[in-house]
């Protein structure tokens, strides 16, 4: 158990194992319940904050300058923070960014987000790599009074991320067309005018980039709900069919997903999956999916094109993987992570269908897998 410092800590993170970290509160006020996950990027914790892959986890930030570019509109991933909570070691320092509009602390306050600072962030991140991703309770409090044996017990009831369909959470709740493509200098977001193709995307927690990779790639897109049937996706008359990121245990997301990928599969359409995506088209060509220890979340992955010999640094955010050795004969690994071995990609061997694990459209993160997305709107040229 960590030692409290000598001014009263705000804030408080216990752990089901019963280790308490004390630190000094910012955001808003109050309680959250979640899995405990790192994150070793430099840059990106807005985008990290509101990217929904993360609905059910608190994120440990590993580089101490968090608040340092402020909070803007145009690096949202979704309409609002997705995130339960942060911990980060320094406390969130002033903005000094010229796209800056607001405080980091002042955003995560008004968007109710909870989140401590003055954490042993190093002690933390060998504390999950070491015993797997915890549950944990991070509690907010300006007066100092904390009940740290009910937030151990919050720790513990925590029902964790396994057999949770969160996908259905952060979905939309109705279809839409976007064109908005990547952000360029000095305009900002241009509009897709000339697209050459028309794609559905499946929105299981899809980020705002990875639209706008797809728009840039010459797509016409439209974004469907996760529970979406094959019948909705191919009423769509769509040249391709693209599966987002998202949340959760992918084997609880499948029930309903498995099924529209493989009538839409019956189709030969062209299709491309990234992340929950991916994890979802594995699943629909007969692989399994497994929860990892501590799973991989940041943007130095390095991972290897096992059809070019090429190696990509990634942005990564996943807790389950595809396990390859339950690939079925036609489907070929075609990634992998360099760290572990674990797979980052699928493809089959006779049509162009194939997705990756970690994010093409970055967001934080290197754009060295951005050609993913070239590469899906080349397979609807033919």
């Amino acid at each position: 158990m960590t030692h409290a410092p000598d001014a009263r800590p705000t804030a408080c993170l216990a752990l089901a194992d019963g280790s308490l970290f004390y630190g000094r509160g910012f955001g808003a006020e109050g309680e959250v319940a979640a899995e405990l996950c790192f994150n070793t990027a430099m840059t990106g914790y807005q985008e990290i904050m509101t990217d929904p892959s993360y609905a059910g986890q608190v994120v440990t930030f590993t580089f101490p300058h968090i608040g340092n570019v402020g909070v803007n509109p145009d690096d949202d991933e979704t309409a609002d923070p997705v995130a339960e909570g942060m911990v980060v070691k320094w406390d969130p320092t002033e903005p000094s960014n010229w796209r800056s509009t607001e405080r980091l602390g002042e955003w995560l306050a008004r968007r109710g987000r909870v989140a401590i600072g003055g954490v042993d962030t190093r002690r933390l991140t060998r504390a999950i790599r070491q015993q797997g991703a915890p549950h944990v309770a991070l509690a907010h409090r300006a007066d100092g009074q904390f009940d740290t044996e009910a937030l151990v017990a919050k720790a513990r009831a925590f029902a964790g991320l396994e057999g949770m369909d969160l996908a259905r959470q952060v979905t939309c709740a109705q279809s839409y067309r976007w064109d908005e493509m990547r952000w360029a200098w000095p305009d900002g977001f241009p509009r897709q005018t000339q697209a050459r193709h028309k794609v559905v995307a499946i929105d299981y927690g899809a980020k705002r980039n990875i639209l706008r990779c797809l728009a840039s790639a010459g797509c016409e897109v439209t974004v469907m709900p996760a529970t979406a049937t094959a019948e909705d996706v191919l009423a769509q008359s769509p040249d391709g069919v693209f599966l987002s990121n998202g949340p959760g245990d992918p084997a609880a997301t499948g029930e309903y997903a498995v099924p529209m990928i493989r009538g839409v599969l019956e189709k030969n359409l062209p299709m491309f999956g990234i992340c929950l995506g991916h994890q979802m088209l594995g699943l629909a060509l007969g692989a399994r999916t497994i929860k990892m220890n501590h799973g991989h979340h940041g943007a130095n992955h390095p991972v290897k094109d096992l059809t070019t010999g090429k190696v990509e640094i990634t942005s990564m955010n996943h807790g389950f993987a595809v396990d390859s050795q339950t690939l079925p004969e036609g489907v070929v690994q075609s990634h992998v992570s360099l760290f572990d071995g674990s797979n980052c990609g699928i493809r089959m061997a006779d049509r162009p269908v194939f997705s990756v694990q970690h994010h093409p459209e970055a967001s934080p993160g290197p754009q060295d897998s951005f050609y993913l997305f070239e590469r899906f709107a080349a397979s609807m040229d033919r």
